[in-house]
């Protein structure tokens, strides 16, 4: 039998170690863009439990274990890979009410319970993805439950979990392209041995320590032991002097993943860095790798404002007389303040490059003090979040399904306060699949698709989320593109430059491409500020 306190040392193993192989499961995903990656949201998602796991006492029941940590992974789950992760382990608690202790039975009721959550929380699930590596190894526990004890039992659990893994680009042909198995069902294989160490008497995995600073810098980084685990958050600045072949993109991609209020400015020998953040130290640890460090700053935020982190949704209860709320992911101050002037009422920070919680969503939902709230999900890797966080609110709440920030906008134009919750969810829906979503960003490693090889570092343009080709210039992506996703019944382009990209620049491409698309186009430009993307555009 597995005790409660054997239970919680599995997970914190298994949270360890998604967190040391992460960058493995990153590296699986088929897309090779900047954003927040498959190995990234499962380890935030799981880690969200430690702190309360570690509290519980040495004598702790198996039920109370399982419901602990399945708590916290539903309200710090974070992409779909994440929130169908939190859904296995709330299936286990499931399984364990009641029960002082884990036998097979429960293993495997737990498991088929929450597979079945799993894949209804999926709008269209696709079998070579994490649900069939889950699915096929359950029916295994459920099939062997009664001939063999539970650590028997979950090490041939996690053996059927492997093989399915191997099997799934056969299920799944863009993994058999890129080569690759699906990443998902190799980050839950890999939560799964780091909990069967502990299962199997050999203790819980540690946390490896990361990458040391070069040798030139060495001298300079704080010490490499991690600290206690934070729960505020800290202003943090420097100044890097860079390395000859260092770049502000990929440092910024690491900050976008661990702060918010992300701001770099870049010339030909520094950048300057900012966030906020509640790991100033990781912050620095990376700059260290582009070069030496100036000027570093770090403040505890609360120390100025008197709160700490997530006080920007103070809870506000619902009001009759306010029919409706609207709450927008997004990044870039500038996208923010679109967002705001088109009548969203709170904005939750994030998107491609940092998946927001399903926490992070239900605190926006119940600030705004309205009767009933829609979200606008303005990524496909945050519905099942955004779902999640509206099942839990404590008013009606929506997700509006788009897909892209682009897309997002065209939903908010369509609103229609008058009409019912269920009527605006169908037409903001209707009004942003109409809209042709592209972006031009750049490629974060080497990756083939579609027969065509993308260089790490390569300017990588997409339509509707799907690489289309590679450029050496981004201006030229941009009008290749543009010209691409307009048809002749195009009438409005839009043309958002982020925060990479100096205003000049992007006002200059606006006259390339009023002369080189058609006089009928009506073509906006707009400084949405937003991280890792030079620009997002929308043809309608």
């Amino acid at each position: 039998m597995i005790s409660g306190s054997m239970l919680r040392d599995a997970i914190i193993s298994g949270a360890n170690n998604i967190t040391n192989l992460k960058s493995r499961v990153d590296e699986l995903n088929v897309f090779p863009v900047p954003d927040g990656d498959t190995g990234t949201n499962m380890s935030l998602t799981i880690n969200a439990s430690l702190k309360n796991l570690s509290e519980l006492p040495d004598d702790c029941a198996v039920d109370k274990t399982a419901s602990v940590a399945a708590a916290a992974l539903l309200r710090g789950a974070r992409g779909n890979s994440g929130v169908i992760l939190s859904l296995l382990f709330r299936g286990i608690s499931k399984g364990l009410a009641g029960k002082t202790e884990m036998g097979s039975e429960e293993l495997a009721n737990g498991f088929s319970t929450g597979v079945k959550s799993a894949y209804k929380a999926v709008m269209k699930p696709q079998e070579g993805t994490i649900l069939t590596v889950a699915r096929v190894a359950s029916e295994y526990a459920n099939e062997h439950c009664h001939e063999e004890d539970p650590v028997t039992l979950f090490e041939h659990f996690i053996e059927v979990a492997k093989k399915t893994l191997l099997e799934t680009p056969d299920l799944l042909p863009v993994l058999k392209e890129a080569g690759v198995v699906d990443s998902g069902g190799q980050g839950l294989v890999y939560i799964l041995e780091g909990m069967q160490s502990v299962f199997k008497g050999n203790g819980i995995i540690e946390i490896c320590a990361e990458p040391e600073a070069t040798a030139a810098s060495a001298a300079e980084a704080p010490a490499a032991e991690e600290p206690a685990e934070l729960s505020e958050s800290y202003f943090t600045s420097f100044t890097v002097t860079k390395d000859k072949s260092s770049q502000s993109a990929p440092l910024k991609v690491v900050l976008d993943a661990i702060g918010t209020d992300v701001s770099l400015d870049e010339d030909l020998h520094t950048i300057v860095c900012s966030l906020t953040t509640m790991r100033p130290d990781k912050a620095i640890r990376e700059a260290l790798k582009h070069g030496k460090l100036s000027k570093i700053v770090v403040e505890n935020v609360s120390e100025h404002d008197g709160a700490g982190a997530g006080a920007a949704f103070p809870y506000a209860a619902p009001d009759e007389n306010v029919p409706f709320g609207i709450v927008s992911v997004c990044a870039g101050k500038g996208l923010e303040k679109l967002f705001l002037d088109l009548g969203v009422n709170a904005i939750v920070s994030g998107g491609q490059t940092m998946n927001p919680s399903t926490e992070d969503i239900l605190a926006a939902i119940q600030s705004i003090p309205a009767k009933q709230v829609l979200v606008l999900a303005n990524d496909k890797n945050i519905i099942m979040a955004s779902d999640q966080a509206c099942s839990m609110a404590d008013r009606p709440a929506f997700t509006v399904p788009t897909r892209s920030v682009t897309a997002g906008i065209s939903a908010m134009i369509a609103f229609d306060a008058s009409a019912a919750a269920e009527d605006n969810v169908v037409a903001m829906t209707e009004a942003a699949d109409a809209v042709i979503s592209g972006s031009v960003t750049f490629a974060a490693r080497d990756s083939e698709f579609e027969g065509k090889k993308i260089k790490e570092g390569s300017i990588l343009a997409l339509e509707n989320g799907k690489p289309v080709f590679t450029d050496t210039s981004v201006s030229k992506a941009v009008i290749k593109l543009a010209k691409k996703i307009c048809s002749k019944g195009t009438s409005f382009l839009t043309v958002i430059y982020g925060s990479d990209v100096k205003a000049a620049e992007a006002e200059a491409l606006l006259e390339i491409l009023r002369a080189r698309l058609s006089s009928d186009i009506e073509i906006t430009l707009v400084d949405g500020g937003q991280p890792v993307y030079y620009y997002y555009i929308s043809a309608e």
